[in-house]
């Protein structure tokens, strides 16, 4: 059974920082791209960051660039989002997501790369 856990969501003021986690089980984490989306109140799901089964290579939404940096340890089957800088705008569920071997016909930044997520961690930044 896959599992995906994320913590470190909270409440934070305008410039602060989190730092986000998404424990897998039950996949082969080290070979498979990881994601991370979030989903505002109102508005649909979407994407923030992506990085490579080996960590070599990430993506990021235009809105974060800059001040959100994902990364990855295989020995523990995580993976990470460092947010700093944050911005009301930024407050959203955050969900991470494991790559669908069978979709890498679809981009990185699509939902439809994705196929098994986590159950989202709420992050609130106030101003």
């Amino acid at each position: 059974q896959v599992q995906l856990v994320e913590s470190g969501g909270g409440s934070v003021q305008a410039g602060g920082s989190l730092r986000l986690s998404c424990t897998v089980s039950g996949r082969t984490f080290s070979s498979l791209r990881m994601g991370w989306f979030r989903q505002a109140p109102g508005k649909e799901r979407e994407f923030v960051a992506t990085i490579s089964w080996s960590g070599t290579s990430t993506y990021y939404a235009d809105s974060v660039k800059g001040r959100f940096t994902i990364s990855r340890d295989n020995a523990k089957n995580t993976v990470y989002l460092q947010m700093n800088s944050l911005k009301p705008e930024d407050t959203a569920v955050y969900f991470c997501a494991t790559e669908d071997p069978t979709a890498r016909r679809y981009s990185a930044y699509s939902e439809y790369r994705y196929d098994y997520w986590g159950q989202g961690t709420q992050v609130t930044v106030s101003s």
